[in-house]
């Protein structure tokens, strides 16, 4: 019951501060929180703290993905040339 107590608590503050923020900003954050929070959880009942460290993690990922498609948008070639 406390693990449950502690994801809907990471969760709704995940969503939250994506109500306050832009889009943009919280992307990936949501699901990150919620994978973190669980890992966190089952590493030594951390579970706030994997939640956060899941978030940022997740927001990162998010913003790589976006650059990536951003860049095949352009044409762009890949970061570090063409490898043939």
């Amino acid at each position: 019951m406390k693990t449950i107590a502690i994801l809907v608590t990471a969760a709704t503050l995940a969503v939250s501060g994506a109500a306050v923020s832009e889009t943009a900003v919280a992307a990936g954050c949501v699901k990150g929180a919620v994978v973190g929070g669980v890992a966190g959880h089952f590493a030594g009942h951390h579970g706030l703290l994997g939640a956060g460290v899941g978030c940022a993690i997740g927001h990162h990922e998010a913003k790589k993905h976006e650059r990536e498609r951003q860049r095949i948008d352009r044409g762009d070639d890949p970061p570090g040339g063409d490898v043939r």
